[in-house]
């Protein structure tokens, strides 16, 4: 009688083990299995579209990522002169965003043990000793909390030492931590800092360590000659043809360049989706961390974040101008806040004559990122993404089951 309770229960308890086995199957079968990739495409081209006509667009690559799987969108030309088509590996400007990667190496230096977040700026720039910047963290630097600073560097400043000069000098109205004010020369700093503690020039550690860290095999600060030919012509708002000029700090803030192929693969490195050096993912998880609320926004190390609830009016909130030109009261978080995956993490990038944005929810596996090669309303950006991402979500998301396993 006892062997055949054992044996009911190792059947039972195989059963079980069945029941969880299919389950796994049918959430991991989710990207190979249920998704129909013209509906896809539909989603995506009923929103791109109108996007591009209303704008008058010349050219923009799109790339969503569904549970790891990638899918890649192109519309229009690199160039209204030589009408090259966009491809996956056409160069955009991605303005702003690049302040991401800046963010991913000044955490990638700390987890190596080169520089430490907590430590204040002068620390490590022993020429700002008794200045401001005893009191302000490379943290602040890295979530725009470091004071008043302004959004650009100032006209003035040609060079490295009256850049110097002017932090030196700097008085800030506001207390470190106690307000976001979006700022070039924050990143900026954290990002001449970082370069410093890894012992060499900015472009080199993220085009000799970073980039290829990430596979990111076609992203640059400074595109080659050989890859002039794939870096499309951007157009300001009046569709004259421009290129970011070179100025004090755009290598640290504004300056990557790169195509949705590199681009999305990073998105799935944020969101874990892509097998990397054990210190790479620790540095890209700390970037998650949330150190602020400001606003709509819980402020990351550059990455803005909302909860996966959120309705488009708070994304819209939380990328209006007023977050961009004004200074918003900033409440720290005590703890902080540790890397969620039921959130959505966005940031927008622009220069005269790029439009970037990058949305996406780690929870769902699913992101978005799209460039265009002209500077179009960041409202705009953020209401499609968030439709395109909204409406995939209603058709391929995983089984809540897949949470549990």
């Amino acid at each position: 009688m006892g062997t055949k309770i054992i044996m009911r229960r190792k059947i039972m308890n195989l059963l079980k083990l069945l029941s969880v086995f299919t389950c796994f199957l049918t959430v991991s079968c989710f990207a190979a299995g249920n998704i129909d990739q013209s509906k896809i495409k539909d989603i995506v081209d009923n929103a791109i579209k109108p996007l591009i006509q209303k704008y008058d667009i010349s050219g923009m690559a799109v790339a969503v990522t569904l549970n790891g799987k990638n899918y890649f969108y192109n519309y229009g030309v690199t160039s209204k002169e030589t009408k090259q088509p966009v491809t996956n590996t056409t160069l955009f400007e991605i303005g702003s965003l690049s302040k991401t990667f800046t963010a991913t190496l000044a955490s990638y230096a700390q987890v190596n043990g080169q520089l430490s977040l907590a430590d204040s700026v002068s620390q490590y720039l022993p020429y700002l000793r008794g200045s401001s910047f005893d009191n302000i963290s490379l943290m602040n630097l890295g979530t725009h909390t470091a004071g008043d600073l302004p959004l650009q560097v100032p006209d003035n400043i040609t060079n490295t030492d009256e850049l110097m000069d002017y932090y030196k000098n700097w008085k800030p109205t506001l207390i470190a931590g106690t307000y976001r004010a979006y700022t070039n020369l924050g990143i900026g700093l954290l990002g001449v800092i970082t370069a410093e503690s890894m012992h060499m020039p900015f472009a080199n550690a993220m085009e000799k360590k970073l980039f290829p860290k990430l596979g990111m095999k076609h992203s640059y600060i400074n595109v080659p000659a050989g890859q002039m030919k794939n870096y499309a012509q951007g157009y300001n708002k009046t569709d004259m043809p421009v290129r970011v000029n070179p100025g004090i700090l755009d290598c640290e803030a504004y300056g990557v360049k790169t195509n949705t192929a590199d681009l999305i693969r990073f998105i799935n490195a944020n969101m874990g989706l892509i097998k990397l050096d054990g210190k790479l993912q620790r540095a890209i998880n700390g970037t998650h961390i949330g150190y602020f609320k400001s606003g709509e926004i819980t402020q990351d190390l550059i990455w803005e974040q909302y909860s996966n609830t959120s309705k488009l009016e708070q994304l819209l909130a939380g990328n209006s101008v007023q977050m961009i030109y004004e200074t918003i009261p900033a409440t720290k978080l005590i703890p902080q806040l540790q890397p969620q995956a039921d959130v959505l993490i966005n940031k927008t990038g622009s220069t005269n004559g790029f439009g970037a944005y990058a949305l996406y929810d780690p929870a769902k596996k699913m992101g978005i990122v799209m460039l265009a090669n002209k500077n179009y309303p960041i409202d705009q950006r953020v209401t499609v993404a968030y439709q395109i991402l909204t409406q995939l979500d209603s058709q391929y998301a995983p089984p809540r089951s897949f949470n549990k396993l």
